[in-house]
């Protein structure tokens, strides 16, 4: 299907795609890679009036280590992302579910910040943001601001990026020293997660000292698993971190579709998290 006509402006700036924005009014639209967008306006599904290319403006692209923190710009690409020295060293959750993100091409064309920003359910990268703690700067006509992950994703395909906003960069504490694993179970190679389990563990003495857990398509929004990561600490056996990973599935609410009935994702919510945690922590 070809999309409805609309206007096109190729933004060179934050403040020249904000502007940009403010003229297009509340049905202008952002694009970083156009992995989300493009499919989205090819089914109709939206009409924006203008379309804002900010695939262009240098600012929103990079990776810095910044000490206890590594700042992502949010128009880096998820090949960049996976494939970061930083990143892999000290945030290897997050590369670890950027690789799995789709296929190659996609990986080299989609960005960070715009599968964050799209807040699809299924998603692999948000709950890694949620587990991690991640912060969101955002950009208005007013200035910048920034949103915690906790109170960023609200909903499906809702965040707290407001119409007339533009995401900015993503920073993540360091994790130096944790294990990180992303386990991703679908039916076919490149497709979504239909359960995906994002962990962070810290290993100390030969037990889990700290645990972050993430979950994806459990629901509208990524979940933090926080009754697994309280019931993981003093862990030191694949029996003990099964035991915990049976929280998972605690006050999840998840949907049913055709690849998985609700119980169905409940067990693998289980399953997954436990296999996660272990793959992160070492323990066989």
């Amino acid at each position: 299907m070809i999309p409805v006509a609309f206007d096109y402006k190729k933004a060179s700036s934050v403040e020249d795609a904000l502007a940009a924005l403010a003229e297009g009014g509340e049905d202008a639209k952002l694009m970083g890679g156009g992995q989300s967008l493009v499919p989205v306006l090819r089914l109709r599904l939206n009409a924006p009036s203008v379309v804002v290319d900010c695939s262009s403006i240098p600012e929103l692209k990079g990776i810095k280590d910044e000490g206890g923190k590594i700042l992502i710009g949010a128009g880096t690409t998820h090949h960049a992302v996976m494939n970061d020295p930083a990143v892999k060293s000290s945030l290897k959750v997050l590369a670890d579910a950027t690789a799995s993100v789709a296929d190659p091409q996609i990986r080299h064309r989609g960005t960070l910040g715009g599968a964050l920003a799209h807040s699809d359910p299924r998603a692999d990268q948000p709950p890694v943001a949620l587990a991690l703690d991640a912060e969101f700067t955002i950009a208005g006509t007013t200035g910048q601001r920034t949103v915690a992950a906790a109170d960023f994703f609200q909903g499906p395909f809702e965040t707290a990026v407001g119409p007339d906003e533009i995401l900015v960069s993503i920073a993540f504490p360091k994790l130096d020293g944790w294990g990180g694993h992303y386990e991703k179970f679908n039916r076919a190679a490149q497709a979504w997660s239909i359960i995906g389990v994002a962990a962070a563990v810290r290993m100390e003495g030969g037990k889990i000292a700290e645990a972050r857990i993430g979950l994806t398509n459990v629901g509208g929004t990524p979940h933090r698993a926080s009754a697994v990561e309280q019931a993981l600490v003093g862990a030191s056996s694949i029996a003990e971190v099964e035991a915990a990973s049976m929280h998972a599935s605690d006050n999840l609410s998840p949907f049913a579709d055709e690849d998985a009935d609700v119980d169905y994702r409940l067990h693998l919510a289980r399953v997954l998290t436990a296999r996660s945690v272990a793959r992160a922590a070492g323990i066989s």
